[in-house]
């Protein structure tokens, strides 16, 4: 008899095992879907777009890169990030530096890994404080960990803030 195929963890999910953090990965890349597909497997999965976040990166004209960790369905405010990162202003990194700054293609950043091999300070969305679980990016396209936000936020050293357009 074969022996079962384990699916192989990201770095991320690594780390995030060896700190002790529940997560439960899931396969999920909600750019792909049309919305009826969308909604399927969101309800498949027991989840909302909401509680879908995204991980977005920011160079600070006085702190250099800084990262912030919002729902997917809002709007990071720039103005907002450069304040409580101590910034006058902050920029998003063009693509084209994305991966050689924080080691991550477009749609697959994530906090855990930049956290671990850059340390960036990493701010998380004031939206996902009170949240009983948030998804986010696993450092691959299409692959994200559920987790409960104050699990990371108490690894990674992250604040929660107001980061988003009102």
């Amino acid at each position: 008899m074969a022996k079962k195929k384990k699916d192989k963890k990201t770095l991320p999910e690594q780390v995030l095992k060896k700190h002790g953090v529940a997560f439960e990965p899931m396969k999920l890349n909600a750019l792909e879907l049309s919305e009826e597909e969308k909604a399927a497997r969101f309800a498949e999965l027991g989840i909302q777009e909401s509680d879908i976040y995204k991980t977005l990166a920011a160079k600070g004209d006085k702190t250099g890169p800084v990262v912030a960790v919002v729902p997917l369905t809002e709007r990071l405010d720039m103005k907002k990030l450069a304040s409580v990162s101590g910034n006058k202003k902050v920029h998003m990194l063009p693509q084209k530096e994305l991966e050689k700054t924080t080691g991550y293609i477009h749609g697959a950043n994530n906090p855990v890994g930049i956290w671990q091999n850059k340390g960036f300070p990493i701010y998380l969305a004031k939206q996902a404080e009170d949240k009983e679980f948030f998804l986010v990016s696993a450092g691959e396209l299409g692959h994200s960990d559920k987790m409960k936000p104050t699990d990371l936020a108490a690894m990674i050293g992250s604040s929660f803030e107001d980061l988003t357009e009102n």
